[in-house]
């Protein structure tokens, strides 16, 4: 699977990323005033470790057992998309999947001595499979069986960032694209994943270059992404533009807003494997995004999203209450060709809103209680009014694009401990194009403080419309989890989760492009279910 699911990585870089350059008039004093002879050594000695490179890595390993797995062997080593949907997935009361999977996300930083902090290169990739899956062989996520040797690596970050000037950052090459004001490479992971979008509408990586302006008390960035390029002599790219900006109003309260572009020409060519891309690609069905059903690839898209987010007391530092949300709208045309002239097809108008509270009640940031409210507007009859009245995230484009897994849950919605199988209900927030009202309350608990955490969670969702045939209530999901600390970012996990689903799985409407249930359910799925165990190390 794509690198954007177990993006905890990033984390490792913040702190470290910007800060490596030796200081040699300190090595050179020691050495001038030391009566130790280097080169009278086996291991030549050093005041100072060079700081010009630097390795940091990821890794992590899980058992898991369910009851959901592919029907089709097409997708028997890597499973993403929805659950139920085309890349067949399916529940079942009789069938019981197990597996150990593992990943190492390496990284690579770079920061000559010669140009003073003000040049980094970075690089990560991402190497994982299942055990005992292939060998001797070329493809991705797979590679353990007996006598291993396959080609398994996968590309995440080739990026120079630049700082011509102080707060000014431009960062150049395949990078983050994140939908927060954040620089992704000096910040928490979990802030992004909390603030902004939430990386409901961009979480992945993108080729472009970006610019960031950040200052004691504002950040503003501007990026230009190329999607796809498709034949480089032709107008047939996909093409994302950004601009965002973040004003901290008070030590406690943050206010932004955004404006993102994006001008699809590629007429679905590109995209993930055989798939395609964009309104109209096989893609879509897969994300669990809306698929809109024209005649003909012979079409051009301008979407645009227009949003403002905001928060309290972010970081949960200055007291006990923590409050963020967004506020995002995305609008647009679609024209299609047809005897030679371009004519508009369908408006786009569509919007998301969120809302999510956390009180800690104890003594470390662990102990808290937070309610997760997220509500996006549905179409009920899909291209009838020419209007598509829901919302398009990035998953139109990419698998996965967004990746909306900071709720809680950990079947209704995507959750981070994820390999080679990304399979949530709802894996894209507009729900397949019928919208979405859930919610989700989680209690953590130090059981030992900084050592020992305990969590429970639950989830609810009604889809914004009526499904032919059926209702509203998708489902019920209850989760729990307990996690052992070993020492500084290494940790032994246990969850499970089980979702009773509604009755919105009694339909096998496929006006949206893809049957709600999938290809393999004429009737309502079993219950999923879910049970896995990780150790996780975060090495520097």
């Amino acid at each position: 699977m794509k690198k954007y699911i177990l993006l905890t990585l990033v984390a490792v870089i913040i702190p470290l990323s910007h800060s490596f350059a030796q200081d040699e008039t300190e090595v050179k004093n020691h050495q001038e005033s030391s009566s130790i002879n280097y080169f009278e050594h086996d291991i030549p000695y050093t005041a100072k470790a060079n700081k010009e490179f630097q390795f940091l890595a990821f890794f992590i390993t899980q058992g898991v057992s369910s009851n959901f797995y592919p029907e089709s062997s097409l997708f028997n080593g890597q499973l993403v998309g929805r659950l139920f949907g085309q890349n067949s997935s399916t529940t079942s009361d009789t069938v019981t999947a197990y597996y150990i999977e593992q990943r190492i996300l390496p990284f690579f930083i770079y920061q000559p001595k010669l140009f003073n902090g003000r040049a980094i290169l970075r690089a990560s990739f991402e190497i994982d499979w299942t055990w005992g899956d292939q060998a001797y062989g070329l493809s991705g996520n797979k590679g353990s069986a007996i006598s291993a040797d396959q080609v398994n690596i996968q590309t995440q970050n080739i990026e120079l960032e630049l700082i011509p000037w102080k707060n000014w950052y431009i960062n150049l090459g395949l990078q983050r694209l994140y939908d927060t004001p954040f620089n992704p490479y000096r910040t928490f992971f979990e802030k992004m994943t909390t603030t902004g979008y939430r990386l409901a509408y961009w979480g992945t990586d993108a080729v472009g270059v970006s610019v960031r302006w950040d200052r004691d008390y504002s950040k503003t960035k501007a990026g230009f992404y190329k999607l796809y390029e498709n034949n480089a002599e032709d107008q047939d790219d996909v093409t994302l533009m950004e601009l965002v900006y973040r004003k901290k109003l008070s030590t406690m309260w943050n206010l932004g807003g955004s404006m993102y572009y994006l001008m699809d020409r590629g007429k679905g060519q590109g995209g993930v494997s055989v798939f395609g891309q964009g309104l109209n690609s096989t893609l879509v069905n897969y994300t669990g995004g809306f698929n809109f059903g024209l005649p003909t690839n012979e079409y051009h898209a301008d979407v645009a999203w227009i949003g403002t987010f905001f928060s309290r007391n972010p970081d949960f530092w200055l007291d006990r209450l923590l409050f963020t949300g967004f506020l995002n709208y995305n609008l647009g045309t679609v024209e299609t060709k047809e005897n030679g002239s371009w004519n508009k097809v369908a408006d786009i108008g569509g919007m998301a809103a969120n809302l999510r509270g956390a009180y800690r009640y104890g003594q470390t940031l662990n102990d808290y209680f937070s309610v997760d409210l997220i509500y996006t507007t549905g179409d009920g009859d899909g291209l009838d009014n020419d209007k598509y009245s829901g919302v398009i995230t990035g998953n139109t484009w990419g698998m996965p694009a967004s990746v909306f897994i900071s709720s809680g849950a950990y079947l209704l919605f995507p959750h981070a401990n994820v390999v080679n199988r990304f399979t949530p209900v709802v894996a894209d927030i507009s729900n397949m194009g019928y919208g979405l009202t859930a919610g989700t309350a989680n209690f953590h608990r130090d059981v030992i403080p900084h050592k020992l955490n305990a969590k429970l969670g639950a989830a609810m969702a009604y889809s914004a419309v009526k499904p032919q045939d059926a209702d509203k209530y998708m489902g019920t999901e209850l989760n729990a989890a307990l996690k052992y600390s070993f020492g500084p970012f290494m940790s032994l996990e246990l969850h499970g989760a089980y979702m009773w689903l509604g009755d919105f799985y009694d339909s096998n409407d496929a006006s949206h492009g893809t049957d709600i249930n999938g290809i393999y359910n004429t009737e309502r799925p079993t219950d999923p279910w879910t049970v896995f165990l990780v150790y996780k190390w975060l090495m520097f």
